[in-house]
């Protein structure tokens, strides 16, 4: 299906046609005081929350955005949260992973607590939406983690919306020790899969959805532990999605958290290539590709920070100083092609941040390149000089869930293709801004798109001008 263009471009910005060398000009500026923001909490969360075309942020409170000059906290919520319209009214909600409670929008004014069912306790680390059932309204999955000293695992949590009326508790299982949990559709069958990173040696779970929510754990056949030889699993604290390669498949990152013992070398973190159709939407373990050993990396964000095209990677440290006093750092990874990534973050101005979970990509200033928050900062981005093409995707809320939530795009341009997909919940606990982002580089000209929305309906669109930003709707 072919849909004209022109009545879906909000604004088009022009910049200059020469694209950057990887020997960048600029790096990130800290821009946390002078938007007048003091962010806090575990993660972060974007999303648009009153509809004026600003990405807000979730972080140690509810900050909207006053197009892109400041930030202004009009709340608070308990913990750390992702976001998605639940109820398919066109504002977006949020929940709390951490304190385990629903907030529905109020117009993007005001957040008022919805009851859910009794749940059995649970301490989680990281939940993400989806619509698992494929009924149009988007559930939720909620990891469950541990108390360590009282040798409790706790169960994760299955949560299917009830037409935007209410939640039932369908799944409460404890298995293993999960930090971050991820959904994307990395078969391309129309409906959403959930990748879970466990901790304590612990294999990670891939759940392969069946349809109508029914999942199976398919971790080992589709090559996903994210381990190495002698070791059942990794410390796993958080994973992201993206199409590294730019081949149209989601590729999978798997961040550890590694200890160097008297027991060897646990496993690192590592890149997991989607193998795709061909390959029965297996993957092949590629290892590092670039990722310096550091004992202590945490939770991981995709997002091509530059605009050369490329998924790019920033990925945190839990401590300061781990063993033997060595000085661990969170470190932006550029993807240099062929699954080749460098440290480049030093030189930006983001590469001595202290230690934390928090990291999320997002548009802020509506200026076509990612910005970052991260460890209670947020670092506007000046580096990024090439084109851009940007992508608001919404449902009908009837087929297709409001917030487009598992739907993927595809543009090919200069023979290079690229996927993005619209996820609510990555890393540990962190969420990127629900608006699809791709850089461009020195690309002229237009593209070409291909939507694939989380019912597995496909869609085409011709003539994609550069430097724009396109609300699209899908229709039945």
């Amino acid at each position: 299906m072919r849909r004209s263009i022109l009545a879906f471009v909000i604004f088009s910005l022009v910049f200059p046609a020469g694209f950057h060398s990887k020997a960048w000009a600029n790096g990130f500026k800290d821009a946390t005081n002078e938007l007048g923001l003091k962010l806090g909490g575990r993660a972060a969360c974007w999303a648009d929350l009153n509809n004026d075309g600003w990405v807000d942020l979730c972080a140690g409170g509810i900050w909207i955005n006053q197009k892109g000059k400041s930030f202004k906290k009009i709340g608070d919520i308990p913990g750390a949260c992702v976001a998605a319209d639940y109820d398919n009214d066109g504002w977006v909600d949020l929940f709390s992973w951490s304190a385990l409670r629903l907030f529905r929008n109020q117009k993007g004014k005001a957040f008022v607590e919805v009851k859910l069912p009794k749940l059995p306790p649970c301490v989680s680390r990281g939940a993400c939406w989806g619509d698992f059932d494929g009924d149009g309204y988007v559930d939720l999955f909620v990891g469950g983690y541990e108390n360590w000293r009282k040798g409790i695992t706790y169960p994760f949590l299955i949560l299917i919306n009830e037409n935007g009326k209410g939640f039932r508790l369908e799944t409460s299982i404890a298995r293993f020790r999960a930090r971050g949990v991820t959904a994307c559709d990395f078969d391309q069958d129309g409906d959403l899969d959930v990748y879970v990173s466990n901790y304590r040696l612990q294999p990670n779970l891939l759940w392969v959805n069946q349809g109508k929510g029914k999942f199976k754990e398919r971790a080992r056949t589709h090559g996903v532990l994210a381990t190495s030889k002698g070791f059942a699993g990794g410390h796993s604290i958080g994973a992201a999605w993206g199409d590294f390669n730019n081949d149209g498949a989601m590729d999978l990152f798997a961040g550890n958290f590694a200890h160097r013992d008297a027991r060897g070398n646990q496993p690192q973190s590592r890149f997991l290539m989607n193998l795709g159709k061909t390959g029965g939407f297996r993957f092949k373990d590629l290892g590092t590709c670039g990722i310096h050993y550091q004992e202590s990396y945490a939770s991981p964000t995709v997002g091509d920070f530059d605009n050369d095209g490329d998924a790019d990677l920033y990925f945190t440290t839990v401590y300061g100083t781990a063993s033997f006093g060595r000085k661990n750092y969170p470190v932006l990874f550029s993807n240099e092609g062929k699954f080749v990534f460098k440290n480049v973050g030093e030189g930006l101005g983001i590469g001595k941040l202290g230690p934390t979970y928090q990291a999320a990509w997002a548009d802020f200033d509506n200026d076509g390149d990612l910005d970052l928050a991260s460890a209670g900062r947020l670092f506007r981005n000046e580096v990024a000089k090439g084109g851009w093409i940007k992508f608001q995707l919404s449902g009908d809320g009837q087929t297709v869930n409001r917030s487009a939530i598992g739907a993927q795009v595809r543009i090919t341009v200069d023979s290079k293709l690229m996927t993005r997909h619209v996820e609510a919940g990555t890393g540990q606990g962190n969420q990127n801004d629900l608006t699809l982002h791709f850089g461009l580089g020195k690309s002229k000209g237009t593209v070409q798109a291909e939507i694939l929305w989380p019912n597995g309906k496909q869609e085409r669109i011709d003539s994609v001008k550069i430097n724009s930003v396109l609300r699209l709707s899908f229709r039945p």
